[in-house]
């Protein structure tokens, strides 16, 4: 047995559950879930009938690189979405199909990571802290070590990318970053991004850009940069080093029909290519037939980000009195400073208000003396509006009821 995953750690949710066990909540109110962030929103109908009609599909084998039309689909989208050169993306070796991009940012470091190097020490894989914990799994799976980079309230949750020393980018091979952050909503600009990319370029290593949430923003005028167009304004139309993730689970509220994709550098591509032909991971016929139609479509993704905005400015109004939040630059979590130790905050919200927020913690390590995530909780407003606005008026007068104990830090 592959002796590193012994030192997986559990999952957030798992210790959730443990933090739980044993409290027999106010059964007097409904529960809300604010901790998975599994949209809640109306999958496109269109979509769906398509998933349907094209049902006949899984009586063929599909390819692992997807069908021409699903790619090239994925590429009008990206050339549309994030202004790039229309010439620049080849959908015979750009784009990959993915099976949603949790399972893909797993497998790209058991393909890109090489495991031991003589002149580069052993590998190093950065990530964001807090983060999302498939990244540390599948460096440590991977043979790489971790290493974290804090996103704090000091940087307004950004990474700070030039307190990385030299010694660590030159034993970097890959570097994820989430832009929209997954917990905080920070957004990594254009200058950030191509500061990194020239980065990448010196010492040679990868990017990976989660992006799976960049289209759940607020300001219409301003929609989150994307690493693909950070390089392309820089003139590396090539995208050498760069590699980004997307998904239709956030985008597209279809979190079950599991499809996304994987679009960058095409040496990078090709060779995730050949490492997916061997892990035998290729989307379904019907699932891509279906994703073509979402890929295609943005006035869903326009109506269900008025939902989104709707419901931050519901719930900032009711809970921003009483409590040290604000509203993220992008994505459909709430990142809350807690009073009182994040763990102790969301036992007692479970078992008083029947409400479930995951502690900031779980989804952090310990990395230059502090915890990022200590004493924040995470709120997934993926709930109808009514749902997050009951929750948020739970949440007020449980805080309320406190204010001669809890002292807010503000």
């Amino acid at each position: 047995m592959n002796p590193d995953l012994n030192r997986l750690h559990p999952y957030p949710f798992e210790k959730l559950a443990k933090l739980k066990a044993g409290i027999t909540p106010n059964n007097a109110l409904k529960h809300i879930a604010l901790s998975i962030g599994e949209p809640k929103h109306e999958p496109p109908a269109f979509v769906l009938e398509e998933l349907v009609n094209s049902l006949a599909k899984i009586a063929n084998y599909p390819l692992t690189k997807g069908t021409p039309e699903l790619r090239l689909s994925i590429a009008n989208w990206l050339v549309r979405r994030f202004k790039l050169p229309s010439n620049s993306l080849d959908i015979e070796k750009n784009i990959l199909p993915v099976n949603g991009t949790r399972e893909a940012l797993f497998a790209f470091a058991q393909a890109m990571v090489k495991r031991k190097t003589s002149t580069r020490g052993g590998a190093l894989v950065c990530m964001p802290n807090p983060f999302y914990q498939i990244y540390e799994g599948a460096a440590i799976l991977a043979g790489a070590e971790p290493c974290f980079y804090n996103t704090t309230a000091d940087t307004s949750y950004l990474p700070d990318f030039e307190a990385i020393d030299d010694a660590s980018w030159q034993r970097c091979q890959l570097i994820y970053i989430c832009t929209p952050g997954n917990p905080t909503g920070a957004v990594i600009s254009k200058q950030q991004m191509q500061w990194l990319i020239n980065k990448a370029e010196e010492f040679d290593f990868i990017i990976a850009s989660d992006e799976c949430y960049s289209e759940i923003y607020f300001d219409d005028e301003k929609p989150p940069c994307g690493l693909l167009e950070a390089a392309a304004d820089m003139g590396n139309t090539d995208y050498k080093h760069c590699v980004v993730f997307h998904s239709l689970s956030k985008r597209s509220n279809l979190p079950g029909l599991r499809s996304g994709f994987v679009a960058g550098d095409a040496e990078i591509m090709q060779a995730f290519l050949k490492y997916r032909t061997y892990h035998g991971c290729a989307m379904s016929g019907h699932h891509q037939f279906a994703s073509i139609c979402a890929w295609d479509d943005e006035q869903h993704v326009i109506d269900s980000r008025a939902i989104y905005r709707e419901k931050f400015n519901t719930v900032l109004e009711i809970i921003s009195p009483v409590m040290d939040v604000k509203l993220p630059d992008a994505g459909f979590y709430l990142w809350p400073k807690t009073p009182i130790a994040d763990t102790d905050f969301a036992q007692q919200l479970f078992a008083e208000k029947n409400i479930t927020v995951l502690p900031g913690q779980y989804l952090s390590r310990t990395a230059n003396n502090i915890n990022p995530g200590e004493n924040h909780i995470r709120m997934a407003l993926v709930a109808t509006l009514e749902e997050t606005t009951e929750a948020a008026h739970r949440i007020k007068d449980f805080l309320e009821t406190r204010q001669g104990s809890y002292k807010q830090t503000r």
